[in-house]
C-alpha cells in the first residue's frame, strides 16, 4: 500500500515551451523546480503519476548531518537552513522541526565510530554530542535499559513526509512554474547534439535544458539516450503505528530499530539498511560495479524475488516516444512490503519502547531506495548531451538533502555562485558519458 500522502492540484495546461523542464516529482525534481521559479525561470515539472508518491512520501523523514559522508555534509548543513525557509517562502508548514536525533548504543565499536564522525564534523562546523552511559541512558529512559553510550544531534530534524515535498511543488506554481501530474516525460528530441525539447504522451515541450531526476527510473531513461548511469535499488520495507504514544523520543536510531514521530503523531518504525534485493536486468548489468557496496551490507540484505523485474523502472528495454512506455504502465512504485520483515520491526520497536505495545501497525509499505555505486548523488550535465543534467541515485539520503540539491541545481543552470562545491556529485567520476546516437529533429 502507498504511504500517507496529501494530494496536490496539477497546472491546468501543458506549456508548449519552458527555459527548463524537470522531470520527477520527487524531493530533488520539486526542489529543482522551485528555486528555479523563484528566480524568475520559466520551469515546467513533469511527473508520470503523483508528487512525492513514491520514495519522497516512503521514508523516514530524517534531516540529518550525522554520520553524513564527508561529501555529502556541506550540502546537509545548507538544506536544513533550507528546510526553514521553505515554510516562511510558502506560507505552509512541511513539518521541518529541529527536533535532534538520538543515537544509542552497546556496542563500542559503533561508539568509536561515531566519536571519530564527531571529531571530523567539528571542522566542518557541525555540533554533535558524544553521550556518556549515564546521559544515553537518561535520553534514552523511554527504552527502561541502560546504555553505554550515544549521540544527541541537536540541530538535525524531521519533515513531514505525507505533505512537505506537496508544500514546495505548491510553492513552484505560486511562483510562476507549472506542475504537471500523470504526465511521463518519453524521452528527448536533439537538434546539433543538444537538447530541444522534451516529448510527453500529452505533447511535446520545446526547451534547451533537462533535468531528470527519475529517481529509480532515471538510469532506464538515460539508457534510451545512449548513457551508462550505474544505478541499483533495493526493496525497503516500513510501517506506522497510529497516535497516542506518549513521552517518546521524536527520532531515535539504534542497531536493532529506529523510529520517528509523524506529522499525525503516531511513529514510524524501520530496521536502518535492512531490504530486499529483487533481480532486474539493470542489476545484472551493473552488478559488478556495486558488489563492494552489497559486500558491505550483506548481514542487512535478503534476496527479494520477481517483484523489481516486473515493475519496469530497471528495464534495459528501448521504448518508441509515440507509444505507451513502461511510466505509464506503472505510474507509481508501490511494491508489497515484506510482510516477515514488518512483523520483525513492530515486534523489535515494542521491545525496545514498551510503550508501542499498545498500538497496532496502522500502515505498512515498501519503496525502491536507489543508489549510485559510492553511494553519493550523481548531479550536473551528462558530457555528450549539453543541456541535460542528472540529479539522482541520492541512496537513501535524498529526503534531507533535497533543498540543497535542488538548489545546486539551480544554480547550475542559471551561472549563480553554488551553494556547495558541486565537483563531489559530478556525473563522470562514475565514468559516465553518451555514447550512443540518438535520433536528432
Amino acid at each position: 500500500m502507498p504511504a500517507p500522502l496529501m494530494h496536490i492540484d496539477s497546472s491546468p495546461s501543458l506549456p508548449r515551451e519552458a527555459d527548463v523542464v524537470v522531470i520527477g516529482g520527487g524531493v530533488a525534481g520539486v526542489f529543482t523546480a522551485y528555486y528555479l521559479a523563484r528566480r524568475g525561470v520559466s520551469v515546467t515539472l513533469l511527473e508520470k503519476g503523483r508528487v512525492a508518491a513514491e520514495q519522497s512520501s516512503r521514508n523516514w523523514g530524517w534531516c540529518r548531518q550525522q554520520n553524513r559522508d564527508a561529501r555529502e555534509l556541506p550540502m546537509a548543513t545548507k538544506s536544513l537552513d533550507l528546510w526553514e525557509k521553505v515554510a516562511q517562502e510558502t506560507c505552509e508548514d512541511t513539518g521541518f522541526r529541529r527536533c535532534g536525533l538520538l543515537y544509542l548504543s552497546q556496542d563500542e565499536n559503533e561508539l568509536a565510530g561515531w566519536t571519530k564522525w564527531r571529531d571530523f564534523a567539528r571542522t566542518a562546523g557541525v555540533t554533535t554530542h558524544m553521550l556518556g552511559a549515564e546521559e544515553a541512558t537518561e535520553r534514552g529512559k523511554a527504552t527502561g535499559r541502560k546504555w553505554k553510550g550515544g549521540v544527541f544531534s541537536p540541530t538535525d530534524g524531521t519533515a513531514d513526509t505525507s505533505k512537505a515535498v506537496p508544500v514546495a511543488a505548491r510553492g513552484i506554481m505560486a511562483a510562476g512554474g507549472t506542475v504537471h501530474q500523470n504526465c511521463a516525460a518519453r524521452g528527448l528530441e536533439l537538434s546539433a547534439g543538444r537538447v530541444s525539447a522534451v516529448v510527453t504522451e500529452a505533447g511535446t515541450i520545446r526547451t534547451k535544458t533537462v533535468v531528470m531526476a527519475g529517481g529509480a527510473w532515471a538510469s532506464s531513461f538515460c539508457n534510451q539516450l545512449g548513457i551508462r548511469f550505474p544505478q541499483a535499488s533495493v526493496r525497503a520495507s516500513i510501517l506506522a503505528v497510529a497516535p497516542g504514544a506518549s513521552e517518546l523520543p521524536d527520532a531515535l536510531h539504534t542497531a536493532r530499530v529506529s523510529l520517528t514521530r509523524r506529522g499525525n503523531g503516531g511513529y514510524t518504525l524501520a530496521i536502518s539498511g535492512r531490504a530486499c534485493v529483487d533481480p532486474t536486468p539493470q542489476q545484472f548489468r551493473f552488478g559488478r560495479e556495486f558488489v563492494p557496496m552489497f559486500a558491505r551490507r550483506w548481514r542487512s540484505l535478503v534476496p527479494g524475488g520477481a517483484k523489481g523485474w516486473c515493475a519496469g523502472h530497471e528495464t534495459l528495454a528501448k521504448w518508441a516516444l509515440d507509444d505507451v512506455t513502461p511510466m505509464e504502465r506503472n505510474r507509481i512504485l508501490d511494491p508489497k512490503p515484506d510482510m516477515g520483515q514488518i512483523r520483525l520491526t513492530h515486534q523489535r520497536a515494542c521491545e525496545l519502547l514498551p510503550e508501542l505495545k499498545r498500538f497496532a501497525i496502522s500502515d505498512a509499505w515498501a519503496g525502491y531506495i536507489d543508489s549510485t555505486p559510492d553511494g553519493v548523488p550523481a548531479i550536473g550535465e551528462v558530457e555528450g548531451i549539453p543541456g541535460f543534467i542528472l540529479a539522482a541515485g541520492f541512496s537513501g539520503h535524498g529526503f534531507g538533502i533535497g533543498p540543497g540539491a535542488g538548489h545546486l541545481i539551480a544554480d547550475i543552470i542559471t551561472g549563480c555562485d553554488p551553494i556547495v562545491d558541486p565537483g563531489p556529485y559530478r556525473p563522470e567520476r562514475l565514468k559516465m558519458a553518451a555514447w550512443g546516437k540518438v535520433a536528432e529533429f
